[in-house]
């Protein structure tokens, strides 16, 4: 059978493209999808349409092409497999196992993306005993004037620009420092709130696609504000949380609403500087949403 991959920017035009190739219409073709096309964030990583097709065999081509029919059909017919009750226990059993092991590896992805969540919210806050009062505080190490810092923030800066500069938004400030193994990203201009987007959904993108590469290239955390969006975002969720700390003052533990991408974080650092001997975690709801619970050591687990 004769196959061939197409290529086209998205799987209408695959189709199309396809049926132009064998001169056919596309109800004749055979096909399967290796690649759905995205459209990638802000232009960067967009895929295109790959599809593999192949004409179907008709009687029609079955008469006028028989060399395919003997490529095709086997020249001699494989023996039937017999049901027998032990065959039909193995593949029971062998059905149970798969399913167990879809579930396996999907808890596992589950945990995997938790811990890729928790580092990145984790990075943000470093704590230690003072001197002053032995109480868990965060700490402020400003070496962003080491050579070593200087360097990577002038590295990181300059790829950051030259990404705003082909993009569509119109951004004139953007300044990096590196201190307290964070890279702290400041970006502002007249389409800030372009890329912050509607209810930072822009913003949420940007920084999981920043801290990626940040991360994995620099070993660094990232801590992104765009204009003031950080700061407005920090103050409506310290009001939001007022009743819920009242709440675990009275009653030993807590829980939020499911937040959605950096009020995450930023209800994580909060409550973890309101209760630092307390157990104050990032969970994941089965709508894949993520909260925070806030329990006792002792009783983590319950969460």
């Amino acid at each position: 059978m004769n196959m061939k991959r197409i290529e086209a920017t998205t799987l209408e035009e695959a189709y199309k493209k396809a049926a132009r190739e064998f001169g056919c219409s596309i109800t004749e073709i055979n096909y399967e999808i290796v690649q759905h096309p995205t459209s990638g964030v802000m232009g960067l990583f967009k895929k295109s349409a790959i599809i593999v097709a192949a004409r179907k065999i008709s009687l029609d081509s079955i008469k006028s092409e028989p060399e395919i029919i003997k490529e095709e059909l086997p020249k001699e017919k494989p023996l039937e497999k017999v049901e027998t009750a032990s065959n039909i226990e193995d593949a029971h059993i062998d059905n149970i196992e798969a399913k167990s092991e879809s579930i396996k590896d999907k808890l596992l992805q589950e945990q995997e993306k938790d811990k890729v969540l928790d580092s990145f919210f984790d990075g943000n806050k470093d704590t230690t005993k003072s001197p002053k009062d032995d109480a868990s505080i965060s700490v402020f190490d400003d070496d962003r004037d080491s050579p070593q810092n200087r360097a990577t923030a002038k590295e990181i800066e300059e790829k950051l620009i030259n990404l705003m500069n082909t993009s569509c938004f119109d951004i004139d400030t953007v300044e990096v420092d590196v201190f307290n193994n964070i890279a702290h990203i400041f970006i502002d201009g007249e389409d800030a709130a372009l890329l912050i987007g509607k209810e930072g959904y822009r913003y949420n993108a940007l920084s999981y696609m920043l801290f990626n590469w940040i991360n994995a290239h620099y070993g660094l955390y990232i801590k992104l504000e765009i204009a003031e969006f950080i700061q407005s975002q920090e103050e409506m969720i310290e009001n939001y949380l007022k009743p819920i700390i009242e709440h675990v003052n009275e009653n030993g533990r807590g829980k939020t609403k499911p937040l959605d991408g950096i009020l995450v974080q930023i209800a994580l650092e909060q409550l973890r500087a309101e209760f630092p001997n307390k157990y104050v975690a990032i969970k994941t709801a089965k709508d894949n949403r993520k909260f925070i619970i806030i329990n006792n050591f002792n009783n983590s687990k319950n969460g």
